[in-house]
């Protein structure tokens, strides 16, 4: 009877191991940052920046202009003319405001549109390695405060060599 207790209990045990999972972590700025397309993706991006920037330009001018010629009235200029100018100074401040507002959602809209591939690309590898060395959980090092980290655990490597990426040399200091 003791022997099927105990047959039973380190089956019990060995179920509760084997039931545990394996959580590994990854450094998944560093591998964006190491593929190409994260070249092509920064350049559209400060194309489009441009483009938005040139636009926005074109409204600071208009501003500034405004300004000039509202800082340069006489006092002779009749009181609703000077309320007038300041209205339309006004409005061309919240155009001005707006527009850049405008503009920073837009490229935060195009960026992730950018990023998109890139994000499911490296999704992709993280989970076929998590799934090839039987991780349960993998989680990213940016972002989550870990007080210690077995680096035993840490699979960047290992996404790297499924995404067929290089480690970029040191750089050396002189």
């Amino acid at each position: 009877m003791k022997s099927k207790i105990i047959i039973l209990f380190a089956l019990f045990i060995s179920n509760i191991a084997a039931a545990q999972s394996k959580v590994g972590t990854v450094n998944s700025d560093y591998l964006m940052g190491l593929m190409p397309e994260g070249k092509i993706v920064v350049e559209r991006t400060k194309a489009y920046a441009e483009k938005l920037d040139s636009l926005f330009s074109i409204k600071v001018v208009e501003y500034q202009k405004t300004l000039e010629e509202f800082k340069n009235i006489d006092d002779s200029t009749s009181k609703e003319l000077k309320t007038l100018k300041f209205s339309e100074l006004q409005k061309l401040e919240n155009e001005v405001n707006q527009s850049k507002q405008n503009g920073n959602q837009l490229m935060r809209l195009k960026e992730n549109e950018l990023m998109r591939p890139l994000y499911t690309k490296l999704a992709e590898a993280i989970a076929a390695v998590a799934k090839e060395h039987n991780y349960t959980q993998i989680l990213t090092v940016q972002g989550n405060e870990f007080a210690y980290i077995d680096p035993n655990f840490d699979i960047t490597g290992l996404v790297m060599l499924k995404m067929n990426l290089q480690e970029p040399e040191p750089v050396s200091e002189k």
